[in-house]
């Protein structure tokens, strides 16, 4: 199994097994700038936002500049919605609809062409461990 870390999130469900290198927004500040400004972001590549408390979550994509597929994951780590395609510039709120307490940005459109579907795992250490549905586990 490969390793679990803070720079790297690991999905799976039916559809297969996906890793991105994964930028952490675990505080206000970093949550706020998320993916504003940037003019790519590789393929591989994603930003995983973390709450501290399980809520409806809401995003808009004032100053990004790229398309993104919002994945939104409860506090096992199950994904519980996404939101493919969010439009660069749009002011228009993105709700996770039912309580969510992680989120990963990725590429828009990548998540239908790796075919990531509601119910898939999310493995990273700040999955709370004790509910995680696909945990880290010491491997050594």
């Amino acid at each position: 199994m490969a390793e679990c870390r803070v720079d790297s999130a690991q999905l799976r469900g039916d559809w297969g097994e996906a890793r991105f290198t994964v930028e952490l927004a675990d505080d206000a500040r970093e949550r706020q700038t998320g993916l504003m400004h940037r003019l790519d972001m590789p393929m591989s590549a994603g930003m995983l936002f973390v709450y501290h408390q399980t809520r409806v979550l809401s995003f808009w994509m004032k100053n990004t500049l790229i398309s993104l597929d919002m994945i939104f994951l409860d506090e096992t780590g199950q994904v519980v919605k996404i939101h493919e395609r969010a439009i660069p510039h749009d002011l228009t709120s993105i709700s996770s609809e039912v309580p969510a307490r992680y989120v990963l940005e990725i590429n828009g459109g990548l998540a239908r062409a790796l075919g990531i579907t509601e119910g898939s795992e999310l493995r990273h250490p700040s999955v709370l461990q004790h509910l995680a549905a696909w945990p880290c586990r010491d491997d050594s």
